[in-house]
């Protein structure tokens, strides 16, 4: 007995052209994986712990590492690149994409939310990484003096002060920002346990405490910087929280999952995961191994 949607059989469907409601059809049995996006290799410290928070979801993770980093790029590249990827994943079947990069975060993922998402399907969601790390932020810092680490594009973009500014309105919080060039390139070079490492983790550390001493809490706010920690707390002032995304993203994506049952009833749940990337695609399997711990398969696909 064929299956039937508002009356019609898929066949019927089919044969008679009718797109839109076939594609209904489709999306209510075929189940879809969670979209996550990153510019590069960093993405993969948060979809570990999203794994590990969720894993019997199945899960799409893309990185465009091809045209990485995008830390330096401006508003309209970076959200034109991440326009690409979401629109992609959304091709494969994701009715939900985290976008799993500070930087896009901060310059694509308003616009793509209020701008693109009406024409392009309302029923589908692009959340970031820096609201949840914003709320979480609030039950750490006991002085409400913020340091904020990122990639020059994120500090440059003042998304956290903004957030934070919003979030906590009348608590008297302040942010100070420190861009982290060097740190990226460290991770990406196999060198975050080297000498260099170091001299610019102390060095971009004792900058922003030179701006503000009396900073208690500091957000890492580029998923690369994980892999940065031991030299980060080894260096940091006595007492200071250092607050990495990775779970506080993992946390809120499961309580988001549990409020919109409209999302999740249609995530697959074999527990799988799929890797593409823009680049070479043995070379992504191979540096998978410093940010996940294993190494990994992955498809090369084109987002240009």
């Amino acid at each position: 007995m064929g299956i039937n949607f508002m009356g019609v059989s898929a066949q019927d469907l089919k044969e008679n052209n009718e797109c839109r409601e076939f594609r209904q059809f489709m999306e209510l049995v075929q189940a879809s994986p969670i979209g996550v996006f990153d510019s590069g290799y960093g993405g993969l410290t948060i979809l570990k712990e999203i794994r590990r928070r969720l894993p019997g979801y199945d899960y799409l993770y893309l990185g465009d590492n091809a045209r990485a980093p995008y830390g330096t790029r401006s508003f309209d590249v970076v959200y034109r690149f991440t326009l690409q990827a979401v629109k992609y994943l959304f091709g494969c079947g994701c009715r939900l994409v985290i976008l799993a990069c500070n930087t896009a975060s901060a310059k694509a993922l308003r616009t793509i939310q209020q701008a693109d998402l009406p024409r392009l399907d309302p029923s589908r969601r692009v959340l970031g990484v820096i609201r949840p790390t914003v709320e979480k932020i609030g039950e750490i810092t006991r002085n409400g003096n913020i340091g904020i680490f990122g990639t020059p594009g994120t500090i440059q973009s003042g998304s956290y002060d903004i957030e934070i500014g919003k979030m906590y309105t009348g608590r008297g919080f302040r942010t100070w920002g420190q861009a982290c060039p060097l740190w990226v390139p460290l991770v990406e070079n196999r060198e975050a346990d080297g000498p260099g490492a170091d001299y610019f983790v102390k060095k971009y550390i004792d900058m922003l405490f030179g701006c503000c001493p009396d900073i208690d809490s500091v957000i890492l706010g580029c998923t690369h910087y994980p892999l940065l920690l031991g030299k980060i707390r080894q260096y940091m002032p006595p007492g200071v929280a250092v607050v990495e995304q990775g779970g506080i993203v993992a946390d809120s994506l499961a309580d988001y999952l549990c409020r919109h049952t409209e999302i999740t009833s249609r995530i697959g749940r074999g527990g799988t995961v799929r890797y593409l990337t823009t680049e070479n695609a043995d070379r992504f399997g191979q540096m998978a191994t410093l940010f996940l711990g294993s190494t990994v398969e992955a498809e090369h696909i084109d987002l240009a």
